[in-house]
């Protein structure tokens, strides 16, 4: 069978497999949709499919299925001495630690951190850029923790009138994710920003961010201000659900402790995104989407079916991670117990990774096959979705902080 690619996608001649092209993992995101849907018991979602998450924000800036360099761009596999690394260079100062990631002052360019790269080996250039605090992973790691870890519990929720209220703590993809599907099933939602440092991807990719904020009220405040924490504070004691992405330790430190209200609060469910977990070192790596994913196992497994390196999906980690914590939190608040769950976006995706060779290994194998030989076409279609209403940094302020 001849596969073409749209104009979207650069042009090769090439033969497929007879597969049709999908997402690696939509398998799995679509189960953990159903799980949600049955929770919610609402239509609103019956028209999202899980390959329709993964391939949402590839289909909005049209990107092309990856190499070696991801679909955004701002992550790249490098050849080390004994396997292949992943280095994600987001940030405006992620270069200037590169010649201290290498030892060598004069790590400039591009071709510079390749060589480097070339010299190192993969569990020591990756435990110093860890330590650097880069987002950067090994394509044979194992993830430190689970994909969902029980923290601790709390009290039984009381009976109350209407929608559950979720506040949303988190930024970038995969925590708005969850608060947008948590909403889509029936919950208030508000957007909590720094007035600050508001979300990157307000300004970074603001059609990604119109689709997973859509709907959402909008609080912003500024945790350096006393009066703004204690609203903040007030604010999540009302709440039913809490989704955060900074770490818990971290979040204390600006005297918001997530355990301690889990504990006062009854029936309040936390959930805490991370990169690699909490416990250990672990609990101070940088993570992004597309490192996640490699450190997951998705570049092994892709290796390992088609020969070829390269990144399964865009950022996966990210929409994988975001459907799996709407899941889990709607799942424990339907138990009517509080929680706090801490999710760990590279163990997601190895979970999923996990669930798909269990239910189909033959079938996965040649979904990642075909992935692999159809690098730099467009990515697989998915449906389009209308985007709601956005709201404006600190909108409502005065309908929510007291």
């Amino acid at each position: 069978m001849k596969w073409a690619s749209s104009s979207a996608g650069k042009s090769r001649s090439c033969s497929q497999p007879d597969i049709a092209l999908a997402l690696p993992l939509a398998g799995w995101a679509e189960a953990q949709l159903q799980a949600i849907r049955a929770l919610a018991g609402t239509p609103v979602l019956g028209g999202l499919s899980g390959a329709q998450l993964l391939g949402e924000r590839a289909a909005l800036n049209g990107f092309s299925i990856p190499g070696r360099r991801s679909a955004g761009g701002g992550c790249r596999l490098y050849d080390a001495i004994d396997g292949q690394v992943a280095l994600t260079l987001a940030r405006a100062d992620d270069r200037d630690l590169m010649p201290a990631l290498f030892g060598d002052a004069g790590i400039e360019s591009d071709s510079d951190i390749v060589t480097g790269f070339a010299t190192a080996q993969t569990s020591a250039i990756v435990t110093q850029g860890r330590q650097l605090g880069l987002a950067i992973a090994a394509i044979d790691e194992v993830p430190a923790s689970p994909a969902c870890r029980l923290m601790m519990t709390g009290g039984a929720r009381p009976m109350r009138d209407g929608p559950p209220l979720v506040i949303d703590l988190s930024a970038l993809w995969a925590g708005p994710l969850a608060g947008h599907l948590l909403g889509l099933a029936g919950a208030q939602v508000i957007k909590v920003e720094s007035r600050n440092r508001p979300d990157r991807m307000r300004a970074g990719d603001p059609l990604l961010f119109a689709r997973l904020n859509q709907h959402k009220a909008n609080v912003a405040i500024d945790l350096r201000d006393a009066e703004d924490r204690a609203a903040l504070i007030a604010l999540i004691r009302r709440a039913d659900m809490v989704i955060a992405a900074a770490r818990p330790r971290a979040l204390a430190q600006l005297g918001i402790d997530a355990d301690a209200l889990v504990r006062d609060v009854p029936g309040l469910v936390w959930v805490t995104i991370t990169g690699h977990g909490a416990e250990g070192d672990a609990a101070h790596w940088i993570g992004f989407g597309d490192d996640c994913s490699v450190a997951g196992g998705l570049s092994a497994a892709l290796r390992r079916a088609s020969g070829r390196i390269g990144f399964g999906g865009d950022a996966c980690a990210d929409p994988l991670t975001g459907i799996h914590a709407a899941h889990r939190a709607l799942a424990q608040w339907h138990e009517g117990m509080g929680a706090h769950l801490l999710l760990s976006m590279s163990a997601v995706v190895a979970e999923a990774i996990g669930w798909e060779r269990a239910r189909d290994a033959a079938g996965f194998t040649a979904t990642l096959q075909s992935w692999a030989a159809a690098e730099g076409h467009s990515f697989p279609a998915v449906a389009s979705r209308t985007t709601g209403p956005v709201a404006a940094l600190g909108q409502d302020n005065g309908a929510w902080l007291c």
